[in-house]
């Protein structure tokens, strides 16, 4: 495709266009124009955004964090009681602390992991198991909140726990709220609610070693954010010590703007060794003894991960997965501690690899689990008894459940959201633990969209957030059997809500299916641009992510959406398609991906393309494609295969090169980076943008942070020396001492505002065309 526009065509048409722009916009002129500046400005224009809701243990109230109206990222801790169906902020963050102070390493790469970087104040809580005490930590110490307090406009009372030098990491209150156990310089400790005095309870934690702690990878690729696990019975923690030591010492550079620090890290780079783990479990009341747990299978391999840690309901035994280094076996082993016996109870094998999930609930009053499965190819829920033999299939068909939610034992019922109703919707559903007809489950949502279910721990009520393309966020209150009992957050776009202004401007979201090339469903969705007609042309905004862990083809609301919106509102038409290997639609459409990452993706992306290329609304010239991270990823292999089909394309944060990436998410995928003989594998060499850089003839603009832990600056060095050693032409943006996120408000702002200038100047919407006009 010819690139090379002729200017002039267009000039001698530029009073045509204003007259266009004229008509499209006619009397409809706003006060209230939809900015970059007002999208990351406050208040939010989503409406409030509520933040761990959780209901209490007692059941009397649902507390949460929301940030405040004049800095959204300030977040204080706010209830609403069931009793008197009022709204009030619990603990404000700075009336219990003036300023949080310099976080710790560990704090900040935790906050990173969590992607809550850009937060302060309350950022995280925990409820007694009484439910009458909140835990908080603030400032690197601990903090309780007692809320027995009869009278609701008395002050809460806040105690400090502990005051240390040291920053205190992912508390948690024991079953019988009598202590707070927490990580305190790689540390498992404890302190007394009632005392407040501390003591070790492991105290071998240094260097490489590290008790109780989540390393990296767990927090970054298996979901997992602690190391240690109270036993019902608050007598005893199991906890995992990781050794970093297998790992060699690699050195990173973060980039300041006044300096530049060298940091010694234990990356685990694809194909490199892992942590090695240790699981013990320790008496509160004697911590001199800790009783480790056999890790290893059959075979003795000690090549492994630990994903999971539960206890039984009766603190008997604990039970841990066991995943394979090539993510291809997952073994659930229950551990008796009274004569430390053990049983298989699950062992799942696939020939590319097995996903995750937390849907495991050992049931009180029978001896049996729920457990879920991609077994079929669909993941489904199952009940199986202890003795590891499936007592019953729960769910069934060709959809995937999404999660447990929760299980009430007394009446026999499981909840759980799932994709029934097709990848772009989630609902929630019950079923039967007696059921003989599996695929025979009752929906309790109504509304289309996107559900995301909190039941609590008896499954009779659970908080319903809910969200479509045409609603911000809300939160509401529900009885188990559907109905609403309150809303929590109404945020109804009415005259008070700050989006309300837009309104008038705002593009509906339409969706619809593609087919793949060996038949599968192809989602995708597209916003017109302001004052659509057919009769003219316009420039896309292909806004790509498509890596296996997420998809972007949802009818929800985010700031994801906010930014679409306002591309569509600046002339663009705006488009994404999910290609196969993204999750949430069943292991069959995820296969495919397997060892041909930055292949498949490409191809489906594609199909997207040629679909735009076939509307004849659509400039074919001046398609643009824009991701960050794994999306970065896309767009610069889309570019780079497919030369001289884009107007211009935008890579944030992107992978290049699979073997600077980390073991645990890149083998699941890709397998080992080298074969038997040293070689680079053929998955790795055609997986790298490195391998097709010289390709590259559209405009680019290559954008990262300075100080990227999780995709290292290395991969964008890497490729613009290769761009430049090739005299190819390109444009260039760093953010020196920015992670991954590029979390620092001014800076997230620039990120945008370049973009869409670069945008702007290389694809020109204002250039309408009409469609007769070629």
């Amino acid at each position: 495709m010819n690139h090379t526009r002729n200017r002039s065509m267009y000039s001698t048409m530029m009073h045509l266009c204003l007259l266009v722009m004229l008509t499209m916009t006619g009397n409809a002129i706003h006060a209230e124009e939809l900015t970059l500046e007002r999208i990351f400005a406050s208040p939010d224009l989503s409406g409030p955004s509520l933040r761990q809701a959780e209901l209490s243990p007692a059941g009397d109230r649902v507390t949460f964090l929301q940030g405040r109206e004049d800095d959204r990222t300030l977040l204080d801790l706010w209830e609403y009681n069931l009793n008197d169906e009022t709204t009030r902020r619990l603990i404000a963050a700075d009336q219990v602390l003036a300023q949080e102070g310099e976080l710790s390493a560990e704090e900040q790469a935790r906050r990173e992991r969590a992607r809550i970087a850009d937060l302060r104040g309350i950022v995280s809580y925990r409820w007694s198991g009484d439910g009458q005490n909140l835990l908080f930590p603030l400032g690197g110490n601990l903090y309780y909140a007692n809320l027995t307090e009869s009278d609701p406009d008395a002050a809460i009372e806040v105690r400090q726990l502990t005051d240390s030098d040291a920053f205190d990491l992912d508390p948690k209150v024991s079953p019988d709220s009598r202590h707070v156990a927490f990580i305190r310089d790689q540390d498992l400790w404890l302190v007394d609610t009632e005392t407040a005095s501390a003591r070790a309870l492991t105290t071998d934690g240094e260097g490489t070693l590290k008790n109780g702690m989540a390393e990296f990878i767990a927090q970054e690729e298996m979901g997992r954010s602690t190391g240690y696990w109270w036993s019902p019975d608050s007598r005893m923690i199991a906890f995992l010590q990781v050794d970093e030591s297998p790992i060699e010492p690699s050195t990173r550079f973060e980039v300041s703007g006044d300096t530049i620090t060298m940091i010694e890290q234990r990356y685990p780079y694809a194909g490199t060794p892992n942590v090695r783990y240790r699981l013990g479990v320790i008496e509160i009341e004697d911590a001199e003894t800790i009783r480790w747990i056999n890790l290893l299978g059959d075979d003795g391999n000690e090549d492994i991960y630990i994903p999971r840690v539960n206890w039984l309901p009766d603190s008997s035994g604990v039970a841990f997965q066991r995943q394979s280094r090539d993510q291809q076996q997952m073994d659930l082993v229950l551990h008796r501690l009274e004569d430390d016996s053990q049983f298989l109870l699950v062992r799942e094998n696939s020939d590319t690899w097995i996903n995750l999930h937390d849907d495991l609930h050992f049931l009180s009053e029978m001896q049996a689990f729920i457990w879920s499965s991609e077994g079929t190819g669909y993941r489904h829920l199952y009940l199986i008894d202890l003795n590891g033999e499936l007592i019953r299939t729960l769910t069934a068909g060709d959809w995937p459940v999404d999660e447990l939610a929760g299980v009430d034992e007394e009446l026999g019922l499981v909840y759980f959201t799932a994709f029934k109703n097709g990848p772009t919707q989630k609902h929630f559903f019950r079923q039967s633990l007696a059921t003989e007809t599996p695929s025979d489950v009752t929906r309790l949502s109504r509304r289309a969209g996107w559900h995301d279910i909190e039941m609590d721990r008896q499954a009779r009520y659970y908080l319903n957030h809910f969200s479509n393309t045409e609603q911000p966020a809300q939160l509401s209150l529900h009885s188990a059997d559907g109905e609403r009992i309150a809303w929590l957050l109404e945020n109804r776009l009415s005259t008070s809500h700050p989006y309300h202004a837009y309104l008038n401007d705002h593009q509906a979201t339409e969706f619809g299916v593609l087919n793949s090339e060996d038949g599968h469903d192809l989602h995708y969705r597209v916003i017109k641009p302001a004052g659509f007609s057919p009769e003219r042309k316009y420039p896309v905004f292909l806004h790509v992510y498509a890596g296996p862990t997420s998809r972007v083809v949802l009818n929800r609301w985010g700031r994801r959406h906010l930014i679409d919106q306002f591309m569509a509102q600046s002339g663009y038409l705006v488009f994404s398609i999910d290609n196969r290997g993204i999750v949430g639609q069943g292991m069959t459409f995820q296969a495919p991906a397997y060892k041909k990452l930055g292949q498949i993706e490409v191809v489906d992306q594609m199909v997207g393309v040629e679909y735009l290329r076939s509307l004849p609304y659509v400039d074919s010239e001046r398609i643009g494609v824009f991701g960050w991270s794994y999306g970065g990823y896309m767009a610069l292999m889309m570019q780079m295969q497919h030369p001289g089909s884009f107007g211009a394309g935008v890579a944030i944060a992107p992978v290049t090169d699979w073997a600077l990436y980390d073991t645990h998410y890149t083998e699941r995928y890709l397998g080992m980076p080298r074969d038997d003989n040293g070689d680079e594998t053929e998955a790795y060499r055609l997986g790298n943008v490195l391998t097709y850089a010289d390709q590259l003839s559209d405009p680019l603009l290559l954008i990262h942070g300075m100080a990227d832990d999780n995709v290292l600056f290395t991969h964008s060095t890497m490729l613009m020396e290769q761009l430049q050693s090739n005299s190819i032409p390109f444009e260039l943006m760093t953010y020196p001492g920015e992670k991954h996120t590029i979390a620092g408000s001014g800076q997230r702002l620039h990120v945008y505002r370049h973009f869409v200038a670069f945008l702007n100047r290389t694809l020109q919407p204002e250039l309408i065309r009409l469609v007769d006009s070629e």
